[in-house]
């Protein structure tokens, strides 16, 4: 059934107006981080500044090390999302395809991790690591999450598309597990394995709690603790430097969600 011309114009109505609704605020804080703070305090809802001032993003790269911190998350969140999906593959594929005793009690587990907030765990977490000496590093920030069950979760579900066959075909053939896992079902799965990326990427960049509670030196601080900084600074708040502040952490992270979503709808396309 072929949707009329007013149907069409009125979904197409629809999805415009939940884009300003989510699009309204960033746009909003990016206009912002170009007036000066008088202006923005006098008109907040001024839809254009007086004029475009590059003040504040001076001032946040002459009052923080920008660039130390965006390398501190870039690496951060780099790390994690590569070692979710090379754990992951093998995980969900011994939950999805291999037959061994106790593998419903190890997905039921893996749905209960799923409820499980990472704010919970943190104090056995912190000991943990302080215990061998990693609190302060890179290393506190990543291996606490080199484990995604929501990862585990999405590969074993899309597992159930692809037929056992293939992967006794490539038994006969000699390939081993790993080959099975990496070479064969990783790029089937490379849709699942591109929006786990994103949701990961995404979800460690924007992280305050965790960089919070485990450093203590900027050597290993991350870009949403300098923002705070940011609004800590003086005696008030200068909300334009703060949103100069955000505007520069979030610029990374939706350029590197602009070119996976390319890959994710031609790895989609492949499969249709």
């Amino acid at each position: 059934m072929r949707e009329s011309p007013a149907t069409r114009l009125a979904v197409h109505a629809l999805l415009g107006l939940v884009a300003v609704v989510w699009l309204g605020p960033y746009v909003w804080m990016v206009l912002g981080s170009f007036r000066s703070l008088q202006e923005l305090i006098a008109a907040p809802t001024a839809p254009l500044p007086s004029s475009f001032r590059l003040d504040a993003y001076r001032q946040v790269f002459e009052t923080i090390p920008v660039g130390r911190y965006l390398l501190n998350t870039t690496v951060m969140a780099l790390l994690i999302a590569a070692l979710q999906i090379t754990l992951v593959l093998p995980a969900g594929y011994a939950l999805g395809k291999l037959r061994f005793t106790g593998r419903r009690f190890a997905f039921l587990t893996v749905l209960a991790c799923l409820l499980v907030p990472a704010q919970v765990t943190f104090v056995p977490v912190f000991l943990m690591l302080a215990k061998v000496g990693l609190v302060n590093s890179m290393g506190a920030l990543v291996l606490p999450f080199a484990a995604s069950a929501l990862g585990t979760f999405m590969v074993r579900q899309a597992l159930q598309s692809v037929p056992d066959e293939i992967i006794e075909a490539a038994r006969m053939d000699g390939a081993s597990e790993i080959t099975i896992v990496y070479r064969l079902l990783g790029p089937m799965l490379a849709p699942t394995l591109v929006s786990l990326f994103l949701l990961s990427f995404v979800f460690h960049w924007n992280d305050y709690f965790w960089p919070l509670v485990m450093t203590t030196d900027e050597r290993v601080r991350t870009m949403p603790l300098a923002v705070a900084l940011l609004r800590e600074q003086g005696t008030g708040v200068r909300w334009h430097i703060v949103m100069a502040g955000n505007v520069i952490l979030s610029a990374p992270a939706l350029a590197v969600f602009a070119v996976a979503q390319k890959h994710l709808l031609r790895a989609v396309a492949r499969r249709t």
